[in-house]
């Protein structure tokens, strides 16, 4: 339920994530940057401290610096290698047994050891506080977790899932401190416990987070880390404004579409780096009894007239790319499924789509968005596309992120416009998670169908052998309509000269590498 992630490309996944292993290594304070810290600009919003209370982009991108996962991703890798484990693997038949072995002498950066009792303290306590913006959808296949020894950890999946292995190298998986957090409940304050590659040194919720490199990490992550201080903006336009006044040194995701475009290749103090990262965003609609959207006929013809070709061209100048499926252009299955039943917007055929169904119109129903780049400008013009008609009379409401993470999880909005960042490299990510039974989209839709060829999808451990399974599911769901996709875009990072290791801050993996971020 976010806003970015995933590797363009990311395809057969082979038998490499039944079974992984590495060496220890040892993150340094880096000396290279006159102890200046690193000020990276984002318009990313951290939804919680505790990975148990949140599930969106902002909050995972801080997770991946200050908490330790047992797996995690390396730069260009779709294959997920050893971080707090030192090596893990499916045991026994089906896929259903999955067991981790830590590293030696793991410890939080408050000192105490890391052990296998609080790697399964983390994942028991996802599941008893089942907070409704946590990463309980990412877990769904998840069963139980035991601790047999202190050094070993085995997880007993519902059902086998090859991508497993990929889940538990997210946020989701995100180890905390069995003695500083709450069994039952989210723990408050500003304070983490962690035993990533940075502490978290001081934090102000909306505006600022200052890490620290720390000196107990033990991981995947090898070298020198500079000191990061991230500036959380309210909006794309005060982090322009800012990337222009050169009060910070990097910026990410969600730069307006009109910098974005302007950005010049032969400017000698400025690095661009693109990332095929797919950052897909869809008008999802509320299935709930009551909703003005519950109607099959009327999500259908919604469908029929939402111009993407307007929306890229007009509203995010070419930044982005129409998008007509629900997995993203350049991975594993992707369709053309909603250009395939509704290939051009047509009005016509939206009001036979109501007229034969008996709705009368127009139709009432409200569209609640939040933070981005254009999103105000987006909103409008939806609407506009879908009044045009005369079949839709539409209201737009934008809400701060928080609350609107809250509004859409109970059921408030009628329609709302969101971003989604692929959590890992698989097509899972865009299926499960946004249309399964344990959707984290809150939309009320459920599909049988669809719910099996999820779990048949997740049998494979050789990917590109589920691409049938992913086709069928697109079908399924241009044809039950529980959400429109809009576009896919790439990731850009905008760096000044004077910093190296923009390139490799995002992938698409999920992972916000900020101990590659240097002063030169």
């Amino acid at each position: 339920m976010r806003g970015v992630r995933i590797r363009a490309g990311a395809g057969a996944v082979c038998v490499a994530l039944l079974a992984v292993a590495a060496g220890g290594c040892r993150l340094v304070p880096g000396d290279d940057d006159d102890g200046r810290p690193v000020r990276v600009g984002t318009t990313d919003t951290v939804s919680a401290l505790d990975p148990a209370g949140a599930y969106d982009a902002g909050s995972w991108a801080l997770y991946g610096n200050v908490y330790q996962s047992l797996l995690t991703f390396a730069p260009g890798s779709s294959t997920p290698v050893p971080d707090a484990a030192r090596s893990c693997t499916f045991k026994g038949e089906g896929l259903r047994t999955y067991t981790c072995t830590l590293r030696r002498g793991l410890r939080f950066a408050n000192g105490h050891a890391l052990t296998s009792r609080d790697v399964k303290f983390s994942f028991d306590r996802i599941a008893r506080i089942k907070s409704p913006q946590g990463p309980g959808p990412v877990l769904e296949t998840l069963e139980s977790v035991e601790a047999p020894r202190e050094d070993e950890v085995v997880f007993r999946l519902k059902v086998p899932d090859a991508t497993f292995p990929f889940k538990i190298a997210t946020g989701a998986g995100s180890i905390v401190d069995s003695d500083a957090y709450p069994a039952d409940r989210l723990r408050k304050g500003d304070g983490v416990d962690g035993s990533g590659p940075y502490v978290l040194a001081a934090y102000r919720s909306g505006a600022s987070a200052e890490l620290e490199p720390n000196k107990r990490y033990a991981g995947a992550v090898k070298g020198s880390a500079s000191k990061v201080t991230i500036r959380y903006f309210a909006d794309s336009g005060r982090m322009s404004e800012a990337w222009r006044q050169r009060s910070v040194d990097v910026v990410g995701r969600q730069m307006p579409p009109a910098d974005l475009a302007d950005v010049s290749l032969t400017d000698s103090g400025v690095r661009v780096s693109e990332t095929a990262a797919a950052n897909m965003r869809s008008l999802v609609f509320n299935l709930r009894d009551g909703s003005p959207a519950k109607p099959l006929a009327v999500r259908q013809a919604a469908a029929a007239v939402i111009d993407r070709d307007a929306l890229a061209r007009d509203v995010h100048l070419r930044t982005v790319e129409p998008l007509y499926s629900l997995i993203p252009r350049g991975l594993t299955g992707h369709t053309t499924s909603f250009y395939d039943l509704y290939p051009q917007p047509d009005p016509g055929r939206a009001r036979q789509i109501l007229q034969r169904a008996g709705v009368a119109v127009p139709v009432r129903f409200g569209i609640a968005y939040s933070r981005g780049a254009a999103t105000d400008q987006e909103a409008a013009l939806l609407k506009e596309q879908l009044e045009a008609t005369g079949l839709f009379e539409v209201t737009t409401r934008k809400v701060e992120w928080t609350a609107f993470q809250e509004g859409y999880a109970r059921g408030a909005y009628d329609a709302y416009c969101v971003s989604w960042v692929a959590d890992f490299p698989d097509p899972e990510t865009f299926t499960s998670p946004l249309v399964g039974a344990e959707s984290a989209l809150h939309s009320g839709y459920e599909s049988p169908r669809v719910e099996k060829l999820i779990r048949t999808a997740q049998e494979h451990y050789q990917r590109d052998r589920a691409s049938g399974d992913f086709r069928n599911i697109q079908r399924i769901v241009a044809e039950d309509v529980p959400l429109v996709p809009l576009w896919q875009k790439k990731d850009y990072a905008l760096s000044t000269s004077s910093i190296s290791g923009a390139e490799y801050l995002s992938d698409g993996t999920g992972i916000w590498r900020l101990w590659r971020l240097h002063r030169i």
